[in-house]
């Protein structure tokens, strides 16, 4: 049943010119877009707010969080406000 299943590939590159793929169903990608996003900008979206809570989770959550950990959630929170337009707190009802 699984392979009736419609899938979607995004292609992902880094500036030093690197590059995956990743392939997901596109029953979830129409599902968690808002309004008129494009394919892209919702995965995008899906991975800046997984990035933002990974970071939040080992920093706030987990174990010996240097400076520099410290500093590297602290500027995904910066990017995630800037893209959604409202903290990650708020987005998520998760605040500290």
């Amino acid at each position: 049943m699984s392979d009736d299943v419609q899938t979607t590939t995004f292609s992902i590159s880094s500036d030093d010119g690197a590059t995956d793929e990743i392939t997901v169903p596109s029953g979830l990608v129409d599902l968690v877009a808002e309004g008129d996003q494009s394919d892209a900008e919702t995965v995008g979206d899906v991975m800046l707010l997984s990035f933002a809570s990974r970071a939040h989770h080992i920093v706030h959550h987990g174990e010996d969080a240097d400076e520099d950990l410290e500093a590297q959630e602290a500027r995904v929170m910066d990017l995630f406000e800037e893209r959604f337009g409202v903290t990650f707190g708020e987005a998520t009802g998760h605040q500290h």
